[in-house]
């Protein structure tokens, strides 16, 4: 349709829907009106591109759910890593006992003498005891009371840095030991 020629309703009948959108822009848009009974909207509103805060809550809950039940987990994992840490640094100071035990025919008094200069995963001093050298009172005991080495001592006090002679002891179920001559390493509550 050119400017020139009528806008009659009758002639838009004859050009067909197509014909008549084509034609006429504001009729077409005028009849998606009609039919969907609301306007055309050209630009998004903030409301469909914003959260809710229902929305947002229920992410906040699902993230401390998670967060709930993967704490433990790792508090778990990290006390196991510390622990094998604690395990491996003795296995070393034992390795360095055994060569200084090659060299001289006897163990060393004090660690100092290996130089290991090792913390445990706690940030203590590894302790040692020499067997020979110690009071019948002084060694560390198993549930019978029975020594827990023949050559020597040695062990970390574990996470809250305390410790006492019988492994029975509240105080000493969180040490990291050496039993049985080397032949057993973890923790005192599990020998």
């Amino acid at each position: 349709m050119s400017s020139g020629e009528s806008r009659d309703p009758a002639a838009f009948a004859r050009l067909g829907a197509f014909g008549a959108r084509a034609a006429c822009p504001d009729i077409a848009d005028m009849s998606s009106r009609i039919r969907t009974g609301r306007r055309r909207q050209s630009l998004p509103t903030r409301r469909q591109h914003a959260f809710t805060l229902i929305e947002i809550l229920l992410v906040v809950v699902l993230i401390g759910i998670l967060g709930a039940v993967a704490y433990p987990s790792y508090v778990s994992h990290v006390k196991k890593a510390r622990v094998q840490a604690a395990v491996n640094d003795m296995r070393m100071i034992e390795a360095g006992m055994e060569r200084y035990f090659s060299d001289h025919y006897y163990y060393p008094a004090t660690l100092d003498e290996v130089r290991t200069g090792l913390l445990d995963p706690w940030d203590n001093p590894y302790q040692y005891l020499r067997t020979s050298d110690a009071k019948v009172g002084d060694v560390r005991k198993d549930r019978s009371l029975h020594p827990l080495n023949t050559d020597y001592d040695l062990y970390s006090m574990g996470a809250d840095g305390r410790t006492s002679k019988p492994l029975t002891a509240k105080a000493s179920q969180d040490d990291i030991i050496r039993a049985s001559n080397g032949a057993f390493y973890g923790l005192a509550s599990d020998y």
